[in-house]
Parts: C-alpha cells; structure tokens; sequence
C-alpha cells in the first residue's frame, strides 16, 4: 500500500529521529552534505517545512505561503533539534489526517496548490532528503524504508521511472544528489502534485500512480467513494498508469482523473486519457461513472472542462473517444460535451473535438 498520509510523515519523522539520534553527539556546526546550511540550520529546516506545510492545510492558503516561520531557541543542542522535528511532524500528521477531501492549499510545483497527501508527501521528502544531507556530513547512514521511498515517488516524482536501481537511489538522483547507471547526472529538478480542474459539480482530481496501483489492487486509492464505486473502467485505467509508471512511460497529466463531487467530497467516477498525445497531437479519452452519480450531468461537465484543458495545451490538436453502438448513454455524454461523430473504428462509434 502505497498511499499518502499522516502515518507515513510519522513513519519518515520516526526514521529521520533514529538516524539523528546516531550523530547526536557530533558536530553539527558543519555544512550539511551539499547545502550551505550546518546540519543544525538544516534540521531546523525540516521542522519549519513540517509546520509550514501544516499551517498551508489548516490556513487554507491560496495564493501564497502563510507567512511564518519557527526557528530554533539559541542554544539548542542536536538532541533539542531533533525533538522539534519530532514535534513538528506530530502536527503536519494531525492536520493530514483531519483535512477534509477536496482541501487544496497554496504550493507553487507545478499548478499552484496541493491536497492533503501532496503535503504529507512533500513533508516526507523533506525530512528523508535532508536527514540525508546531516547524516552525510555527520558520517552516518540514512537509508530508508524501500516502500517509503516508493511511496514519495510514486506521489511525487511521476515523471521518473522507478527502474534502475534501488528506490532510495532513484530519490536521491531524482532529486539531484545522487547517479545512477544510464541516467544523466540532474543540476535541476521538480516534484509534481496532482492537477485538480473544476469543473462545475465535481472536480477533476489527478490520480498518482501510487493511488492508481492502490485502485488496481482493490483499494480506494485513497478517495471515498459513492456506492457502488469506483466501477471497473476506474480501475482499469489505474491499473494501465501503474503500469505505464512502472515501465517508465508514464506522463504526469496524461493519465487518470477521479471524478470528486463538490457538494460532499465523495468520488462518483473516473475520467481521463489512454496516455499521452500521439504524433499528430491526438489524445483519447474514457470514462465511466458510478451508477448511483448517473443522471445528474456530472460526466458531462467534468468531459467538457477536460476537453477545453487538454485542448489548451501545447501540442494537443484534437480528442478522440470511441463507443460501443449501444452506449447511448455515453453518446449523450459526447455530444453535450461538444464532440461530433466521425467515421466508425471498425465495430466502435468514433468521435472526435478538434482545437478551434
């Protein structure tokens, strides 16, 4: 299980503590591996990122960081340090855990705001890289757990295969503090959080591959869900970017969305792309929705809003989907959306919506 939460900033928090606690008695008025910081400005780094994040959730920031900062009393020794870390991740846990579903809060990387299990996944990379940087300079190890560290790329780091080496590796060069074999060496580099795209009723919420490979193993991919979902066209799809991430070819954005209704939090539906758009900038999409959220035009407007975001992108020219002759339904759905007939695909029914 792969999914994002409270437990798992504790879990990284507990992690970062034992191997601190290894160099407590050292010093750590020197520079930090890679940083200019020493190791306790560093460390003093971690809690503010902890609490920052925490204060974004419960602030409902929106377009900016709350401004506040917490610095460490003077005079505070690398055991006092530590605590704080400690007593800062008990709060980012806490507000990860009791944010309502649908709560997004400002983070500029990539679309300007995150969700609750975007911030407790930043909080873990945070406090594994930079536990990483003391331990370096301090001469100790700082190896993590393999799913914690397969949990923060799969939240994270989407556009980064996670093949080549072990996953503590694949973080560390995708975060540019390590190589790996047939990968250049990173100067730059940027975590994703999940795109999330109104769309009048519901909201179009990207789904990561570590909450795709949940959906496909049976699990909620850490939504709530209407009765009767997620339908098996949902996971389906996730399963399809799980793959596409564990092979590599997965693209953040190009993948599956989950349908959130806006009036109570609960997801109806999937809705989304069979990857990334083809050399002639064509993309197709599917969907499906719970039966219990059917009729109520939900499905429509979350296709019309995709549609006009894919179609606003560089290099996207047009949209195909393809339907069964006996889904009038999902027919109804394409033409309110805006989309014409084209010619069949063999025993399927093709349409299409071209860039205007």
């Amino acid at each position: 299980m792969l999914l994002m939460g409270g437990d798992r900033v504790e879990e990284a928090v507990a992690h970062a503590a034992r191997v601190l606690r290894a160099a407590a008695g050292r010093d750590w008025g020197v520079a930090a591996g890679g940083l200019d910081w020493s190791c306790l400005q560093t460390a003093e780094h971690i809690a503010g990122d902890l609490v920052a994040y925490a204060g974004q959730l419960t602030g409902r920031a929106t377009g900016a960081y709350v401004p506040f900062d917490i610095t460490l009393d003077e005079g505070t020794d690398p055991e006092g340090a530590i605590r704080v870390i400690e007593a800062t991740g008990g709060i980012l846990a806490s507000v990860v855990r009791t944010t309502p579903p649908g709560v997004r809060a400002y983070h500029p990387y990539p679309h300007g705001s995150a969700d609750a299990a975007g911030f407790a996944a930043m909080g873990v990379a945070e406090v594994l890289l930079h536990t990483y940087d003391i331990a370096r300079a301090l001469g100790v190890d700082a190896e993590p757990p393999e799913e914690l560290c397969a949990a923060v790329l799969g939240h994270l780091f989407p556009h980064v295969s996670p093949a080549g080496g072990p996953l503590w590796r694949v973080l560390l060069w995708a975060t540019g503090r390590g190589d790996l074999p047939g990968r250049a060496p990173l100067t730059r580099w940027r975590w994703h959080n999940s795109l999330a795209l109104p769309a009048g009723p519901v909201s179009l919420c990207e789904v990561s591959p570590a909450a795709a490979a949940d959906l496909a193993a049976g699990g909620t991919g850490g939504l709530t869900w209407i009765e009767g979902g997620p339908f098996p066209g949902t996971r389906g799809a996730a399963g399809r970017v799980a793959k596409a991430y564990a092979d590599g070819t997965h693209r953040p954005e190009w993948g599956l969305y989950a349908l959130v209704r806006a009036e109570d939090g609960l997801a109806v539906g999937g809705m989304g792309f069979h990857g990334p758009p083809d050399e002639e900038g064509c993309l197709e999409v599917g969907y499906d929705l719970a039966e219990a959220a059917r009729g109520h035009g939900h499905a429509t407007a979350a296709l019309r809003a995709l549609s006009e975001w894919a179609l606003s992108r560089p290099g996207v020219t047009s949209l195909l989907a393809l339907v069964d002759p006996e889904n009038t339904a999902s027919q109804g759905v394409l033409t309110r959306a805006g989309y014409a007939r084209l010619a069949d695909r063999d025993a399927t029914w093709a349409y299409g919506m071209r860039r205007a």
